[in-house]
């Protein structure tokens, strides 16, 4: 059985971007996770360098830095759909990723935000990234995925894969 994968952009019904590569997940996460880490470092640092709050200052900068974003997925005989809450993400702010058995949905979008001379003690702002992986239950068709955004909800149609050929997978030596 091979992987389908590409690099193919496309757009569905005029919203979202649509990508299909298989490295494309795995790159953003790793960036969203450094920022992370430089994040809950600088947490660290503020509070003296004590240890025993990692997992406090680990959830304070990813809550700072990631915007939530439920999902409900419905499941019918031909496909699944997702509904993502994503407000204040407009359709250009947004990339859908999908492989086979994954969906990814990031996006980020661009505010102002008055500079204030001194350090900033406490702040309630939202956050200006989203990234959110779903692994899939069965391989869907790539090739005929559609994605619309309606007053802050993404729906993503995810038709699932017809005659998926069951067969072993052979492990690479690395």
């Amino acid at each position: 059985m091979t992987t389908q994968s590409a690099t193919v952009m496309q757009r569905t019904k005029g919203t979202e971007s649509v990508k299909q590569g298989s490295e494309e997940i795995f790159n953003q996460f790793s960036q969203i996770n450094d920022v992370i880490a430089r994040r809950a470092f600088e947490l660290f640092e503020s509070h003296g360098g004590s240890l025993g709050h990692e997992m406090e200052d680990w959830s304070r900068a990813e809550s700072e830095l990631l915007h939530p974003v439920p999902l409900n997925v419905f499941e019918s005989d031909s496909e699944f759909t997702v509904r993502a809450e994503v407000p204040g993400f407009g359709s250009k702010d947004i990339e859908v990723i999908v492989e086979p058995l994954h969906l990814a949905i990031s996006g980020k979008r661009e505010t102002n935000e008055d500079k204030e001379n001194g350090k900033m003690i406490c702040s309630e702002s939202r956050a200006d990234q989203i990234f959110r992986v779903l692994d899939l239950p069965s391989v869907v068709d790539t090739s005929r995925v559609s994605t619309s955004l309606k007053d802050g909800i993404l729906i993503v149609g995810l038709p699932k894969a017809q005659n998926v050929e069951k067969g072993r997978v052979e492990p690479i030596a690395a």
